[in-house]
């Protein structure tokens, strides 16, 4: 009971901070939609952010954070904290240094990526400004190359607090990007904003660091075991990171050739389906992946399993609910926050459109990010690397398929059901494995 109340507790402290994080960035969007409505110019920050955001997620925002909490706990039982943070520095070192070439070289050729890849739909003027904000977003990058892993850190000393502060500080930088530099900077502004939220985002968890006495090592090594234990794990977790945001690029290239807005719209619907799927799904996966890394490393199945089962029946019964009331409440609750100034009736029926069907995969999204810390806790990456390869050939199948007959929300739809198949296929392989 004791483990349960602590996975309750922290479980509630992460859903409170994401929370009020999720109505931060809620009126960022409010905001933003408003300053630049549904058009070319947000469609073209929007498809900047997704290159800089799956090189975060690929080297430290999912690759490493979630590989990193399983080793750096294992590493805490057996060789106490200053064997936790010398193994943090030499990862968080060598992310860095791989984050800045690759951001360099990335830097250095946006526009041709731009045209053969990320937006091959779009006009010259408009791929132009997507390559001149997608330098801007890849400094945001270098730093959370960093921040991210600090995250995990913290996370992994049970420390959630600082951690959780730190995604509404990225968003109080984005907002003050938006009411401070939209009138001078127009776009820019807004990605200015990312940068200063960026460093925030790293600044306010630096107490957290001083409060468990983190020491910095300034060594670059590949030969250490507890670093290579973390590449181990990292090697498939990229490539599983590297699935998931092929997505969103697919996403938005399919998106590029249906009318202006439609990468805003499904940006859009997707931030809502967001707003209850973090506060409860990555909550609870959050929390729950320390304990879960915990009881792997002592052999605990029996206490695994039942903590395990209890979060994913009390997901399903949060998430099956919500996902139904949204379907009626949304054209309401759109036109009530979103519509005004640049926003006008017809991008709210383009953003609903999207959010319905984003929602009708608010339960197999939140249900996998339990399976997926599961497999990870049992430091088995290569599982959730087989199910999002299948994940991403299931959208792609199903968005060239539906699109022609639905039009572009037909991609919210092919986002709901291949990700629920996904959490499916990881909920029986755990059950195969009497983990579920």
């Amino acid at each position: 009971m004791t483990t349960l109340r602590r996975v309750l507790n922290a479980s509630l402290l992460v859903g409170v901070l994401f929370g009020v994080d999720k109505l931060a960035g809620l009126l960022r969007q409010v905001l933003v939609a408003r300053a630049y409505g549904v058009g070319a110019e947000l469609d073209a920050y929007n498809t900047a952010n997704n290159l800089p955001d799956a090189l975060f997620a690929l080297i430290s925002g999912g690759a490493l954070a979630i590989a990193f909490i399983p080793v750096l706990t294992e590493t805490r039982e057996r060789g106490g904290r200053p064997a936790l943070w010398a193994l943090f520095s030499r990862v968080a070192n060598l992310a860095f240094v791989v984050t800045a070439v690759v951001a360099g070289l990335i830097a250095l050729f946006p526009l041709p990526l731009v045209q053969a890849v990320i937006a091959p739909g779009f006009a010259p003027e408009q791929q132009r400004l997507v390559a001149d904000l997608m330098r801007l977003n890849l400094l945001a990058t270098l730093v959370f190359s960093i921040s991210g892993l600090v995250m995990g850190a913290l996370q992994a000393e049970q420390h959630f607090l600082l951690p959780g502060l730190a995604p509404l500080f990225y968003n109080l930088g984005q907002i003050a990007g938006v009411l401070l530099g939209q009138p001078r900077l127009g776009i820019y502004g807004l990605a200015w904003g990312t940068v200063a939220g960026a460093v925030l985002h790293l600044a306010i968890q630096v107490p957290g660091l001083l409060r468990h006495n983190f020491r910095w090592t300034p060594e670059l090594t590949l030969r250490e075991p507890g670093v290579r234990q973390v590449l181990r794990l990292m090697g498939p977790r990229v490539l599983t990171i590297a699935c998931f945001n092929l997505i969103f690029i697919a996403n938005d290239n399919l998106a590029s050739r249906f009318e202006t807005g439609a990468v805003t719209a499904l940006a859009y619907g997707w931030l809502l389906m967001q707003l209850p799927e973090t506060v409860i799904g990555t909550a609870a996966g959050t929390a729950l992946l320390p304990t879960l890394a915990e009881l792997a490393a002592r052999g605990d199945r029996a206490g695994l399993r039942a903590l395990l089962r209890r979060a994913i029946v009390s997901v399903l019964a949060l998430t099956v609910p919500i996902a139904v009331a949204a379907w009626f409440l949304l054209p309401l609750a759109v036109r009530l926050v979103f519509e005004g100034r640049a926003f006008t009736a017809e991008a709210s029926a383009l953003v609903v459109a999207a959010a319905r069907l984003f929602m009708l995969g608010l339960a197999g999204h939140a249900v996998k990010e339990l399976t997926a810390r599961t497999f990870y806790a049992l430091q088995d990456a290569r599982t959730p690397l087989l199910t999002a390869a299948l994940n991403l050939a299931v959208f792609v199948g199903l968005g060239l398929a539906l699109t022609p007959g639905l039009g572009f929300a037909a991609l919210a739809l092919a986002n709901s059901l291949s990700f629920t198949l996904e959490a499916g296929l990881m909920a029986a392989l755990l059950a195969r494995r009497k983990v579920l």
